[in-house]
């Protein structure tokens, strides 16, 4: 028996495209519209530039496949499947609809940003794919940008955040465009995990970005923040590794892959120490991300926060458990007789802290050191940001989840594992490797409820952190806890 495509199109700015159903039109059916470009191609002399609107087409484009991604080459197993899509055009989007050029629709749309460290990652993911916020009335763009140097790397001469510019880019296009596919562009969620909950959050505390969207979700947040001496000295040791001058005409003499080769050695600590680099990272955060530029940028993310940028937009966030626990728990026979605290001490973590913080986290030390490590990485990276990004919006509408389920296969509630929960795609390829063969279907779909509701009306069902200082949401937890806790991050107070 053969099966037909059944087709679809949606007129945008710069000309019409053609995307196909999965399942009937109107009766559940999601029409995916794929790789459509929103600006040119980043090659050439608009390499290292500020994005280029895209120049329109004539005729129907097909909007059938994924374009290239940013991302390049095999990465091997990850935690979320993210392929890489050869090609120059990497500055595209991917719309999942139920409602293809029902203008009159109006429907919420979920933008979402994928992770990946602000150097890897990829939104051809089918773990992204929208079909069921689609279901539930929801439209979902997807989002490239571009990645590590060639994304965020200071040059002298060319513009600063070119992957941050990047997103403001997409977001304007569908600011522009996404009425001809049923969303409403008075309604834009912008959403992500990692280093995309990061720039959720980055674009939530810059003036810039207001107008582009009406509500953000940030889950695992990674913030960078990346300050201007670490970036242009960073750029410095990439040109001295590579032989070429510190500028945009020394960058742009190197393909791509060249670059990409020796960015991650420009960025890791010239020390011998083994430890350097864990103390760099929880020091000082990311090397490549969104940096203070004093031009798109001028402060840390809370601290804007803080100051009220994007008070006026509901904040729905949160963070896994155990994020980081995984790459500890590898160590545990060797860390077996390592007392917590001698460890904690070699990782330059004053007395007061580290014994504060062992204090309200007794149930993990009983887990072992290698368990106490990856928490304290998990909390000062990620969970700690919960909190401050909270109670910097003091009275602004924010609530705060906890993902607490732990993996069957990894033993622990870690990074990435939440995703198909949230998509509510716990059948797509690869969600067995981190969540078993049999993850609970009803958790996936109290928490992709929790996310629907929030895109439509800006409020996932829980009080607001604002009215009880504290309170969160707590997914997958044991039986003995609480749904909602009153007080959900206690144990990281002490970090803050």
């Amino acid at each position: 028996m053969t099966t037909t495509t059944l087709y679809a199109e949606a007129e945008t700015t710069a000309g019409r495209v053609r995307g196909f159903w999965r399942g009937e039109p109107g009766a559940g059916g999601s029409a995916a519209f794929l790789g459509i470009p929103f600006a040119k191609a980043p090659v050439g002399e608009i390499r290292f530039a500020a994005p280029v609107p895209v120049e329109p087409w004539d005729g129907v484009r097909d909007a059938l496949e994924f374009a290239a991604t940013a991302q390049r080459g095999d990465t091997g197993i990850t935690l979320i499947p993210e392929p890489s899509v050869p090609g120059e055009s990497t500055l595209n989007v991917n719309v999942f609809t139920p409602a293809p050029g029902e203008t009159d629709a109006a429907l919420p749309v979920l933008v979402w940003i994928h992770g990946g460290g602000y150097v890897s990652g990829s939104p051809a993911s089918p773990w992204y794919d929208g079909r069921a916020f689609n279901r539930d009335g929801v439209v979902t763009v997807t989002i490239s940008y571009r990645l590590g140097f060639d994304g965020f790397g200071h040059i002298a001469g060319a513009p600063s955040n070119r992957g941050v510019r990047d997103w403001l880019a997409a977001l304007e296009w569908v600011q522009a465009n996404i009425v001809a596919f049923g969303g409403d562009p008075a309604r834009v969620t912008i959403a992500g995990q990692s280093a995309g909950g990061g720039a959720v959050l980055r674009l939530l505390a810059m003036p810039a970005a207001q107008h582009l969207f009406h509500s953000a979700w940030a889950l695992s947040a990674a913030l960078a923040d990346v300050a201007p001496d670490r970036s242009r000295a960073l750029s410095a040791r990439l040109a001295q590794l590579l032989g070429v001058t510190p500028d945009r005409e020394g960058f742009a003499s190197l393909p791509e892959d060249a670059i990409r080769e020796q960015q991650r050695a420009a960025a890791s600590p010239e020390s011998r120490d083994r430890l350097a680099g864990v103390r760099s990272l929880l020091g000082d955060g990311l090397s490549l991300g969104p940096a203070i530029d004093g031009d798109l940028i001028t402060q840390p993310t809370i601290a804007a926060l803080r100051a009220g940028v994007g008070a006026d937009k509901p904040l729905l966030l949160g963070a896994t458990d155990d994020e980081f626990t995984m790459v500890t728990d590898s160590a545990r026979g060797v860390l077996r007789f390592v007392p917590p605290g001698f460890a904690l001490a070699r990782l330059h973590v004053p007395r007061e802290r580290r014994r504060a913080w062992l204090a309200a986290n007794r149930a993990q030390r009983r887990l072992g050191t290698a368990a106490v490590l990856g928490r304290f990485a998990t909390d000062t990276v990620f969970r700690s940001t919960v909190v401050k990004v909270a109670e910097a919006r003091t009275a602004a509408s924010t609530w705060v989840y906890r993902f607490s389920w732990p993996s069957p296969t990894r033993r622990w509630s870690l990074h990435c594992l939440d995703v198909p929960f949230w998509f509510d795609c716990l059948d797509e390829p690869h969600v067995a490797a981190l969540a078993g063969e049999a993850p609970p279907k009803a958790l996936a779909a109290a928490m992709h409820g929790a996310a629907s509701a929030f895109a439509r009306g800006g409020d996932p069902g829980w009080q607001r952190w604002a009215d009880s200082p504290g309170v969160t949401r707590v997914f997958g937890a044991a039986a003995s806890v609480p749904e909602v806790a009153d007080d959900g991050y206690r144990s990281v107070r002490a970090l803050i």
